[in-house]
């Protein structure tokens, strides 16, 4: 009895606004998170039911609870309601739907001695933390993964300065009350003392995100999967430029098609989008009016054909509108250096992204806003398909992921961090 006392392990409460099996990049960040710290505490995760596309199967919308157990992580879902991401009403309201439906749900789990939250969705997603801490007297880990309200700011969502105020006094109450407090970029720990004014600065850590090296990795080009990707949506036999991941507003992607326009004329190349987003249908209404032939738009993938998916492209774009450094890190970074392939990167100088690329060498970067550069950029890499130069740019970004940005190496640094706490 006394050894079991010894041996048993701490409790953890996880808040995520989305969990597997929903697509977003942080609930595959928690998933794996939650299941790589599963040999250090017992875990209990309080998310939505899947609803990540505003659709809900019908299976979860006779409860406002449900019970569930992946992998050794306890789950709790909470219905919500159903949304479009063109209708900022329905998601307002879905997102309050989470918001007081894990308040409740914070009363169906027993003692816990540590609560952890992410910065989803933005400024809820740390007050649900203090929440949990305040109800469970436990130990408050506060992971910001993007910053708001500079985040709104950066791309003018709004720009009523009452609203923005306050935004920014609850989560600076959330970084207050947190116990400690990480960011995933070097960029973003300047953020968080800026906005103390270097003055009582909360306890805080960087832990770079990270993807799973085994899941994703690079694949010949002759690969069945790959091919047959290919083929299924018209890419053979072309260069293919990619953007994979959220087709959202904080990536400046309408300018970016005023510049591929320039290459419509150019029947080697293709620009695929793979992906959903708020911004997708302007997208798509725009290569239709100027008839951009070698633009294509792709739906998410499933996880486990985002390997080949990633791997059919020829150079990726990994890009943020201007201001977003110190705000965020697009994580889509991770699976482009896994899959080894040149980075096209519209970043600003010292974001943690763009540090990456530079010190790997995987890629060509520049200023958001500095279209003739990126032009420039894609006439750059068009020119040098084949060559020395890809090679070793998908190599070196590779050798930099496995030694630094792997799962393992993030998983052990969270349960270091919690444990200290």
């Amino acid at each position: 009895m006394v050894e079991k006392m010894k041996t048993e392990k701490k409790k953890l409460l996880i808040f995520a606004h989305y969990y597997i099996p929903d697509v977003a990049s942080t609930g595959q960040i928690l998933k794996e998170l939650a299941e790589g710290m599963l040999h250090a505490f017992d875990i209990t995760v309080i998310c939505v039911v899947p609803s990540y596309t505003g659709k809900i199967a019908e299976e979860y919308k006779t409860k406002l609870f449900y019970k569930e157990e992946i992998n050794g992580v306890k789950i709790i879902r909470i219905r919500v309601p159903e949304f479009s991401k063109s209708n900022k009403i329905s998601r307002v309201k879905n997102i309050l739907g989470y918001f007081f439906g894990a308040m409740i749900a914070t009363f169906k789990v027993g003692k816990m001695d540590y609560v952890y939250s992410i910065s989803q969705p933005p400024i809820l997603g740390g007050l649900i933390g203090v929440w949990g801490k305040w109800m469970k007297h436990a130990k408050y880990i506060y992971n910001i993964q993007d910053f708001n309200p500079e985040q709104t700011m950066a791309v003018g969502y709004s720009k009523n300065k009452f609203i923005l105020n306050a935004m920014m006094w609850f989560d600076k109450f959330s970084c207050k009350r947190a116990d400690k407090v990480i960011v995933v970029g070097r960029d973003m720990v300047a953020t968080l003392k800026d906005r103390f004014k270097n003055k009582k600065v909360p306890n805080h850590v960087f832990i770079n995100n990270w993807i799973d090296e085994k899941e994703i990795y690079p694949l010949p080009s002759d690969n069945e999967k790959v091919i047959s990707f290919k083929k299924k949506y018209g890419l053979e036999n072309k260069f293919i430029i990619m953007y994979s991941g959220n087709i959202g507003l904080y990536y400046d992607l309408e300018n970016i098609m005023r510049v591929i326009k320039k290459f419509k004329s150019r029947d080697d190349v293709v620009f695929a989008f793979v992906g959903e987003g708020t911004v997708r249908e302007k997208l798509v209404l725009y290569k239709e009016k100027h008839t951009l032939n070698n633009v294509i738009f792709i739906p998410y993938q499933e996880k486990s054909d985002l390997v080949y998916s990633l791997n059919a492209g020829d150079v990726h774009w990994c890009i943020n509108a201007k201001g977003i450094k110190g705000v965020s890190v697009p994580s889509k970074l991770y699976g482009i250096l896994a899959a080894g392939k040149p980075i096209l990167g519209v970043l600003d100088e010292g974001s943690e992204a763009r540090l990456i690329i530079e010190e790997t060498k995987s890629g060509y970067v520049t200023e958001p806003g500095n279209y003739d550069e990126v032009e420039a950029a894609i006439e750059r890499f068009l020119n040098e398909k084949g060559t020395i130069t890809f090679t070793e740019m998908s190599t070196s970004g590779r050798e930099y992921l496995v030694k630094y940005l792997t799962k393992d190496v993030s998983v052990k640094k969270y349960i270091k961090e919690i444990l200290s706490c």
